[in-house]
């Protein structure tokens, strides 16, 4: 892991005048407390080397009645007493999701540099509306990723739904000569015990995920959830900046992170 030098400040990466009601970081990372939409307007051009991220999937049933479930209803079987806080964004249609996709990814390009690499988790539902709304944004779709879970509800006669992707692509051209090796096409992870968030990914799988960006590069995560990716990014030697609306997860990914670098170093 690189040495961490210094505390990620706002201006290195804001413009003046638009910093955020509030932000929580430390060595190498910092998570901005707002709206995506506002808060990716405000970035420097060229700040990103890479754009790792886990949006609202807006998915989770085929009727409109059955995506306006809150996401413990969609996504987790915990019974309520014992629920994780529900998250914001995930009750938009299909059209209107897509359109807002494309608006942000649009803007996210414009604050990466050229051939910066972006990967998107997604599920089946969703998966042709994103590579639309990728492609709409100016971003090259290079290919598809796939997590496969290992395990999943059966249901008798069908498929598991045992897996989800990574689409990914880049800002441009690509150069082959990225100092970065080659990676799998499939990362084969059970979902973590003892989540904080309701639709959260594995550590590890994100530690390997973030690989494609260069070595010390610094990598946005627009929906940083429960912070999963800022910490594996951080822990991985990037530097790492997490965009999240919902309250209690901005405060739950902070301390997690911040936790889990300290831990780290009193280790060391």
């Amino acid at each position: 892991m690189m040495p961490m030098e210094h505390t990620l400040q706002l201006g290195e990466i804001l413009k003046d005048g638009m910093y955020p009601v509030e932000s929580e970081g430390g060595d190498n990372w910092r998570i901005l407390h707002g709206d995506t939409l506002k808060l990716v307007k405000a970035f420097q051009p060229g700040t990103f080397d890479a754009v790792i991220t886990d949006p609202p999937y807006a998915s989770g049933g085929t009727k409109q009645n059955e995506r306006n479930r809150t996401t413990n209803q969609k996504y987790s079987s915990m019974s309520p007493e014992k629920a994780l806080p529900d998250f914001d964004g995930d009750q938009k249609d299909q059209r209107s999701w897509t359109h807002w996709m494309a608006e942000w990814l649009y803007d996210v390009r414009k604050a990466c540099k050229s051939g910066a690499p972006i990967c998107l988790f997604i599920d089946w539902r969703q998966y042709p509306s994103m590579t639309d709304a990728l492609q709409w944004a100016g971003w090259i779709w290079r290919g598809t990723a796939v997590w496969d879970k290992t395990n999943s509800r059966p249901q008798k006669g069908r498929f598991r739904q045992q897996t989800e992707f990574i689409i990914w692509g880049s800002n441009g051209p690509m150069p082959i000569s990225r100092p970065v090796s080659c990676l799998p096409g499939v990362f084969r992870y059970g979902n973590p015990q003892n989540r904080v968030h309701v639709t959260e990914k594995p550590l590890q799988l994100m530690k390997d995920v973030v690989q494609i960006c260069e070595p010390g590069g610094r990598i946005l995560d627009p929906f940083a959830g429960a912070g999963t990716t800022i910490l594996a990014a951080a822990q991985q030697g990037y530097q790492a900046v997490g965009i999240e609306v919902t309250d209690a997860y901005f405060q739950l990914g902070t301390e997690r992170v911040r936790e889990a670098l300290k831990e780290e170093v009193d280790v060391q």
